[in-house]
């Protein structure tokens, strides 16, 4: 593609934007920080510091514009929520994987965990 074939393409995306409702376009920003939270909650093993920073970005989008993300609201934060108790509960279990392990002599000590996420039960 030549330079301006890409001016074209790069003005009609502008274009594309500015008539895109702005709830619909930070949604689909919420969805993506959600896909990033997912990804990192499932890898082998979780990569909890990561997975903590999407979640606390989504929390502090869907919190703090709550009441102005138009339809899309509830379906956020439903989804906030998973992720928040999903990573509780991956947390708990390496925690706990990780005191069996002491317990039986595996190793000296239990490894620190991450804190929680913002806005969870099981924050430090």
């Amino acid at each position: 593609m030549n330079e301006d074939g890409l001016a074209a393409e790069v003005e009609a995306m502008r274009t594309e934007l500015a008539n895109s409702p702005v709830e619909i376009v930070v949604a689909n920003h919420c969805y993506g920080l959600f896909e990033l939270a997912a990804v990192y909650l499932s890898q082998l093993p979780p990569l909890l510091d990561q997975a903590r920073l999407a979640i606390d970005a989504l929390g502090c989008l869907v919190d703090g514009l709550e009441g102005r993300l138009g339809e899309t609201e509830g379906q956020l934060k439903d989804g906030l929520s998973q992720l928040r108790l999903a990573y509780v509960q991956i947390d708990g279990a390496q925690r706990a994987g990780a005191e069996a392990a002491s317990s039986a002599g595996a190793n000296g000590g239990t490894p620190a965990q991450p804190d929680a996420p913002s806005g969870t039960d099981a924050e430090g």
